[in-house]
């Protein structure tokens, strides 16, 4: 049972992800996972969701509504119970945190 679950919860995750690809910033033409914006994610065994992100800047234009469509997504997906997204600014995002994949979509490399 007990690797079931851990497969249900590594499987959950990768859900997760999935839709957190599918969020974007509406100023850089990535999705917020590949910008690094996504710090952690928690999946308990009740499969209750935490995500700790943060913004590009502490006064981007979606600070509230960027953190609720992660919230509103992540939940809708069918095995989550509860989603909450923690927002943080420690660390302060730089571009080092974006993927090669974002770096080379904005023409950094």
């Amino acid at each position: 049972m007990e690797t079931e679950e851990k497969i249900n919860t590594q499987e959950l995750g990768e859900k997760i992800v999935k839709v957190l690809k599918t969020i974007y910033d509406p100023e850089i033409p990535v999705d917020i996972y590949e910008l690094g914006l996504i710090y952690d994610v928690f999946v308990n065994e009740d499969y209750e969701v935490k995500v700790i992100m943060t913004l590009t800047t502490p006064n981007c234009p979606v600070a509230e509504s960027l953190p609720q469509e992660v919230r509103d997504k992540v939940a809708s997906l069918k095995m989550v119970k509860d989603a909450e997204v923690e927002l943080t600014f420690d660390p302060a995002w730089s571009q080092e945190l974006m993927s090669e994949e974002a770096k080379l979509e904005l023409g950094m490399l």
